[in-house]
Formats: structure tokens, C-alpha cells, sequence
């Protein structure tokens, strides 16, 4: 792998939110060709973002049953 492919791998795993731990830990194993643990790394790391993306999805529909319910209490 050359550093132009490494940059890459870097950015790709800065643009998805991971922190410098994991991406040192990630591009370790990833020179090692540990793969099985890299993929380990990614999914846990979905796995939170899909957490709190599920957090952030509740809280849209907070707001949107107060806007919901002001609204029809105003319309009558």
C-alpha cells in the first residue's frame, strides 16, 4: 500500500468521525493485515454513529409532535 492509498484510508475514517486512537489502531492493523479486526473496528464504529443517529431521530420527533399539537390546538 503506498501513502497516497494510506491518506486516503486516513481521511475516508477522519470524514466518518473516528477518533486518532482508532485510526492509529485501525492503520496498524491494517499494515499487519489484520483485517478481521479492522472490520471489527468499522462495525463497533457504525454501530455508534447508528446509536446516536437513532438519538437524534427521537428527539426530531419530539419537536415535531410539539409543532404537531401546538398547530392543531391553533386551528381550532
Amino acid at each position: 500500500m503506498n501513502a497516497n492509498d494510506e491518506n486516503a484510508i486516513v481521511q475516508n475514517l477522519i470524514d466518518a468521525g473516528c477518533g486518532q486512537e482508532l485510526i492509529a489502531e485501525f492503520m496498524d492493523d491494517l499494515r499487519k493485515d489484520n483485517i478481521s479486526k479492522d472490520l471489527k473496528l468499522l462495525e463497533a464504529h457504525r454501530r455508534i454513529l447508528l446509536d446516536n443517529l437513532h438519538k437524534e431521530q427521537k428527539r426530531i420527533d419530539c419537536l415535531d409532535y410539539l409543532v404537531y399539537k401546538m398547530t392543531k390546538e391553533n386551528s381550532i
